[in-house]
């Protein structure tokens, strides 16, 4: 609440709102390669396991959401890079309007050339900054999620029999969704801390030599527990019902294209 008085006091209300482009050129591409990646990774995994190695079926769903957001993150990583780094704009650095996405990864771009390289290519790499901290982050809570998401939405779904139509395949998925983002969230806390200062870093020589494990030491001995937890509140706040309403549109589409396939 602290931060929220101050950006709407200093820098108006719709401050709240920068970074939103950045997020919806993300949300786009990264729903479109996590869920359908997910999907078919777990039920290849589970039919294998069926046939081969039942031992295996429980930990669908762990491996197919890290292989799956791993996928996702490689591919979209400079757009989530802008969207972090246009949250963090401050007007006082610059002295003018906050620049858009396309202009903040051109900014990260003519960083690299400062350093002075002949190998111009190279600098296509900054890209990437926090790719490694992204990962980091992305791939726990991506296996902690399905692997609370997949029983917590079986066991809701079980409670109503048979009887599944368009409303309990929304209300099962956006609750089990949102028990698993809070519980995901609060868990890699402390990862999400390292990725984000390690993309809003400006110093591309210390960019170049950050790393999540150099970064978490860092905060814990600067700022100890409550560093490694700062902004968990928001995060799980926001990780709840993103999840719930990502994991139950996708599921109410596939309900209902599949209901109008078999109509066919």
């Amino acid at each position: 609440m602290d931060v929220f008085s101050k950006v709407t006091r200093q820098a108006r209300l719709f401050r709240l709102w920068r970074g939103t482009s950045a997020s919806l050129a993300l949300a786009v591409p990264t729903v479109g390669i996590y869920l359908p990646s997910y999907d078919l990774l777990r039920n290849r995994i589970e039919e294998y396991a069926d046939c081969n190695c039942p031992e295996l079926r429980p930990y669908a769903p762990l491996i197919s959401g890290s292989i799956a957001r791993s996928l996702a993150c490689i591919t979209c990583s400079p757009i989530e890079l802008a969207r972090t780094r246009m949250q963090a704009f401050k007007e006082s650095n610059v002295g003018g309007k906050p620049p858009g996405m396309w202009k903040t990864l051109l900014g990260v771009l003519s960083s690299r050339q400062s350093i002075s390289s002949p190998e111009n290519f190279r600098g296509y790499h900054l890209l990437w900054t926090g790719l490694g901290a992204q990962l980091a982050r992305d791939v726990p809570f991506s296996a902690i999620c399905w692997t609370v998401l997949e029983p917590t939405r079986r066991h809701l779904i079980g409670l109503v029999g048979e009887k599944s139509n368009t409303a309990v395949i929304l209300g099962a998925n956006f609750s089990a969704g949102f028990i698993a983002g809070v519980i995901s969230a609060g868990a890699t806390c402390p990862l999400d801390v390292a990725k984000t200062r390690r993309q809003i870093e400006k110093d591309p020589e210390r960019v170049l030599n950050m790393n999540t494990r150099r970064i978490l030491l860092e905060v814990w001995r600067k700022e100890g527990i409550n560093g490694l937890f700062r902004g968990a509140g928001p995060r799980m706040g926001r990780a709840g019902p993103s999840v719930g309403i990502v994991v139950s549109s996708y599921e109410v589409v596939k309900h209902i294209l599949h209901r109008k396939h078999t109509e066919l």
